[in-house]
């Protein structure tokens, strides 16, 4: 089965990740590890949501409170000899970015910002593969995971709380084992990532927080199948059940009396199916569905959303040892609960509904 048609097939995931568990954006793929020969490759993304609800049973909309975000990410393998490989990649793991902007009485709908936030990772991953034969192999890595980011509350426009939060790096790791079929594209993958744990030096109102303070905050280990297969000529179904541990995952912020600022009542499963074709020796194409179930309760407030279900659409070009493949994705976004008041009652105090995302991506990848 042509290395063209898996490249359109992974795309729409890889290129255009839009909504994850928790606060996850990228599932820090390691596909690219089964490449064929030395391999590079670089991707970009945009992601344009819409999350808009109301709060005060409906006196406050609170206007679009998710921005757009750009993301990139490269990747580079090369084999050592025919069994084994190794691989290092550059992943934008994690993100969030909201802000809830508050009834202004002055002109203009919503010009004063009530609470805004934002929580960044990325994922740097160093990954040795060795091939047991043509049907198995197994995968193992070092991962060095980053989060950091800051967060305000406002009232009227004057500050109630400001933090900040130090990058921090840990490291953690991954393993993983395949089962391969070549002469019909057939690989089941299966991967663990450890969790990692962050110390997060910290400061409220641009002042030093006692290092007895700094929150510290665990991100989730998680488990990805990832499966595909040629089901008749120049046709491939593929896709990928993963769960992740985010019931582990809490932030409390130092000197904050409505603590947890993050955290969640459940892990989430997040499923991927799509069809791939090959058209000709340049052309292919692939189309997904995405789905991640609603859990219901009150969701955290860095990220006001409840499940989704996505479809994507996927091509890529080849032309010698270079392919490009394009790719987009539109977001069904599930209703949620959020602002819980006052905390740990299980109380929503905004509610959002009707709301979706478009993402797309490009992906380069060259052979050598």
């Amino acid at each position: 089965m042509s290395k063209l048609l898996l490249t359109a097939s992974a795309v729409t995931f890889a290129a255009t990740g839009a909504f994850a568990g928790g606060f996850e954006r990228s599932g820090n793929p390691v596909g690219f590890m089964f490449e064929a020969g030395n391999y590079a490759e670089l991707s970009f993304g945009i992601v344009s949501p819409k999350v808009t609800g109301a709060a005060a049973g409906g006196l406050a909309p609170s206007g679009d409170v998710a921005p757009s975000y750009r993301q990139a990410g490269f990747a580079i393998k090369t084999d050592l000899n025919d069994k084994i490989s190794v691989g290092l990649s550059i992943d934008p793991t994690f993100g969030a970015d909201i802000i809830y902007p508050v009834p202004s009485p002055g002109p203009g709908p919503y010009p004063i910002r009530g609470t805004n936030a934002e929580l960044n990772g990325d994922t740097l991953s160093v990954i040795g593969r060795y091939k047991f034969s043509e049907s198995f192999s197994a995968h193992v890595g070092l991962r060095s995971v980053s989060v950091g980011g800051k967060v305000g509350i406002f009232s009227g426009g004057a500050p109630l709380y400001r933090a900040g939060f130090d990058t921090d790096r840990d490291v953690g790791y991954l393993v993983g084992a395949a089962f391969e079929k070549p002469e019909i594209a057939l690989r089941v993958a299966l991967t663990y990532q450890s969790s990692t744990t962050h110390n997060l030096e910290s400061t409220v109102f641009g002042g030093p927080v006692p290092a007895a303070l700094y929150p510290e905050v665990e991100l989730p280990q998680s488990v990805t199948l990832d499966f595909q297969s040629g089901v008749a000529a120049n046709t491939l179904v593929f896709g990928s059940i993963r769960w992740a541990d985010w019931t582990a995952t809490e932030l409390n912020a130092p000197l904050y009396p409505l603590n947890p600022l993050v955290g969640y009542s459940s892990d989430s499963w997040t499923y991927n199916i799509g069809v791939g074709r090959k058209f000709n020796d340049n052309w292919s194409g692939a189309v997904t569905i995405g789905y991640e179930k609603s859990e219901g309760g009150v969701q955290m407030n860095l990220s006001p959303t409840d499940g989704y279900v996505s479809v994507g659409l996927g091509a890529t070009y080849t032309s010698g040892n270079m392919k490009i493949t394009g790719g987009i994705r539109y977001v069904d976004i599930g209703n949620a609960g959020a602002l819980e008041s006052p905390p740990g009652s299980g109380v929503a105090n905004a509610q959002f509904s009707g709301n979706s995302a478009i993402g797309a991506g490009i992906k380069i990848g060259y052979t050598f």
